[in-house]
């Protein structure tokens, strides 16, 4: 089967989560660079790529890199690469652009020009005077950094991040693919509890029950790939098999969401209930001081309120400060707090292990990260 050269995106600081992801599914990494992590595979692979990362942005198939100066450069590589052999005839594609430290730095020229080339290309590939474009949806992105061309066809579609659980939202939520990386970050198996007191809706719980058994994040939802033409029906439908045979009903997981919002909490459980997790998650409405932190070495992972979720720094402050008075008794336990207050080891009172900066969408944040110790072995 022919090999493609795929590049899986992500927002910056979490590559390497990304990296570990994809040789964990078997994959071979050629590159990690900022915010893209590159790797070959064959149409099988776009498949499974698509259906199983949980932390990428989207997976893009590689067509060309090349350099341009001029538009007339960009026109000619672009039109002498065989489109066809992705692009059908009646195939409809359109055009994104972005340019960095470029002399090509218009963008609508930029698209204009491609498209243009790829039109050409396809009416002699195709032997007519006019595309009908009426069919499966291919998007083009051309990246020019450093006068540096990269041909990408997006094989996801909607970003990888909408699930298609979450039916009911909150005020700044936490995209799926952060809360994915949250848990992937943690010390948390799906043999420890794990408790989320500042749920919303749902998020890093949800998540963190599709991991623990073993839930192929891309199940319930649409791939712009799935439809292409050369791409076999037979390779999409054979790979989703895998993904339901791999499931794990059989985990019992300790899984504990709560919330002091009531709206809050309805809607997670609506939530897990479309991801079909919600026999994995307790959830309940309550505030974080009034929580029963039960059993020994459990694990905290929360995305407590900041910014515009609160109404002054006063009452932010008032917060962190209970949540370390409460959280630094529990002294088993490992605890990940990820917030945009940058004074918040110092109102939490104890400094953490580890703090990585993560971006929540374009608000740069940090993901404080306490570690306590290893459980007994069993």
């Amino acid at each position: 089967m022919e090999q493609y050269e795929l590049i899986a995106t992500s927002t910056f600081g979490i590559e390497g989560v990304v990296k570990r992801e994809l040789v964990n599914l078997g994959f071979k990494v050629s590159k990690t660079e900022n915010g893209k992590v590159s790797f070959f595979t064959d149409a099988q692979g776009i498949a499974k790529a698509n259906l199983w990362l949980r932390t990428a942005d989207r997976v893009l198939l590689k067509i060309a890199e090349f350099k341009a100066y001029t538009f007339d450069e960009l026109f000619d590589k672009t039109n002498k690469l065989d489109w066809s052999k992705y692009i059908s005839k009646e195939g409809k594609f359109i055009i994104n652009a972005k340019s960095v430290k470029s002399k090509l730095y218009s963008i609508t020229d930029c698209q204009k020009i491609v498209k243009k080339s790829i039109v050409e290309n396809l009416k002699n590939k195709y032997n007519v005077s006019w595309l009908e474009e009426t069919k499966e949806t291919y998007s083009v992105l051309v990246s020019i950094l450093k006068d540096t061309v990269t041909l990408t066809l997006d094989t996801s579609g909607i970003g990888l991040h909408k699930r298609g659980y979450r039916i009911r939202g909150v005020k700044a939520p936490l995209k799926e693919t952060l809360a994915a990386t949250l848990v992937l970050l943690s010390y948390w198996n799906k043999d420890r509890i794990l408790y989320d007191v500042f749920c919303g809706s749902g998020t890093i719980a949800i998540e963190a029950a599709m991991i623990g058994r073993n839930i192929a994040p891309g199940l319930n939802r649409d791939f712009a790939s799935k439809h292409w033409s050369f791409i076999d029906k037979s390779v999409w439908k054979e790979e989703t098999k895998k993904a339901y045979l791999a499931i794990d009903y059989n985990v019992e997981l300790k899984i504990f969401a709560s919330d002091i919002d009531e709206f809050n909490i309805l809607g997670a459980i609506e939530n897990a209930e479309e991801a079909g997790v919600d026999d994995c998650i307790i959830f309940v409405k309550k505030d974080f001081r009034d929580v029963e932190y039960n059993d020994d070495y459990g694990v905290i992972i929360s995305n407590p309120p900041y910014g515009e979720r609160l109404s002054s720094d006063e009452s932010i402050e008032k917060l962190y400060k209970d949540m370390g008075i409460i959280f630094n008794k529990l002294d088993t336990w490992s605890k990940y707090i990820i917030t945009a207050f940058k004074g918040f080891e110092d109102v939490y009172k104890k400094k953490a292990d580890r703090q990585r900066k993560l971006y929540n969408g374009r608000i740069e944040t940090w993901y404080y990260q306490y570690y306590g110790p290893r459980p007994p072995l069993k």
